[in-house]
């Protein structure tokens, strides 16, 4: 993978924390339409094409820069900081 930005230099990709579900969508009863993984963390989160934004809202709160899709086939991460994509 190429680094864009400081935060995606010697990134290494993490597992999810949860097995494809958004937790938080989960606990309210609600759907999502793509899963996103915290690279710090492995917070598991819904995208910003669902309703509740769990993956935005997990940067919000955390500061914590890089997800990557969980999605089966997608190799991207995200850097919310500099607003930046790569592929591995």
């Amino acid at each position: 993978m190429a680094a864009l930005c400081q935060h995606l230099a010697g990134l290494t990709q993490l597992m999810p924390a949860a097995e494809h579900v958004c937790p938080e969508c989960v606990a309210l009863g609600d759907i999502w339409v793509h899963l996103r993984v915290c690279q710090t963390c492995g917070h598991v989160g819904c995208c910003d094409s669902s309703k509740n934004k769990h993956a935005t809202r997990h940067f919000r709160d955390t500061q914590h820069p890089v997800v990557a899709s969980a999605e089966p086939g997608e190799q991207w991460v995200w850097c919310y900081v500099d607003s930046q994509m790569a592929e591995y």
